[in-house]
């Protein structure tokens, strides 16, 4: 009897200390470029706006989420006619984190890109003109022509 005690004793205590403590939650995964791309892709690109800005609440702390909505000097990122705040939120997530990639492994051109930064420009552009869609009949047009300015400046002074 005291033999089965000492092997079930001594079983148990090997299989704690190789088991992790946390069994059924995962330990803390090192950031990966692949993982952190595919994420970074999700959110720029692959879910509608109100998405994102719920993504945004949850602040996966792998990513920056700061943003300066839009700096348009004198303009602002809002108007009479149009509301660009949570558009530009995204397009600052998308600069700010492609630069961040870039930095975190060492991308050498690989995350911020003129090709990756057209993209990021773009939804930026789909993203107002889905938000002037909002707006009321009379201030559509003057909206849509708010957005193909925010886009042609973030085009011309917005990187590489």
């Amino acid at each position: 009897m005291r033999f089965r005690f000492a092997v079930l004793v001594a079983v148990t205590s090997v299989l704690t200390v190789v088991s992790p403590a946390t069994a059924g939650h995962p330990a803390t995964i090192a950031n990966s470029a692949v993982d952190d791309w595919s994420q970074l892709d999700r959110l720029l690109f692959r879910i509608s706006l109100p998405a994102f800005l719920k993504a945004r609440a949850g602040g996966d702390p792998r990513f920056d989420w700061s943003t300066d909505n839009c700096s348009a000097p004198l303009i602002g990122d809002t108007g009479r006619s149009f509301n660009f705040r949570d558009p530009c939120r995204r397009h600052d997530f998308g600069y700010r984190n492609l630069q961040l990639m870039e930095r975190r492994y060492a991308g050498a051109g690989a995350y911020w890109n003129a090709t990756n930064r057209r993209r990021v420009d773009e939804m930026f552009l789909a993203d107002m003109r889905t938000h002037c869609r909002s707006r009321s009949l009379p201030l559509r047009p003057t909206c849509q022509v708010w957005a193909e300015t925010f886009f042609r400046a973030v085009r011309i002074a917005g990187g590489p």
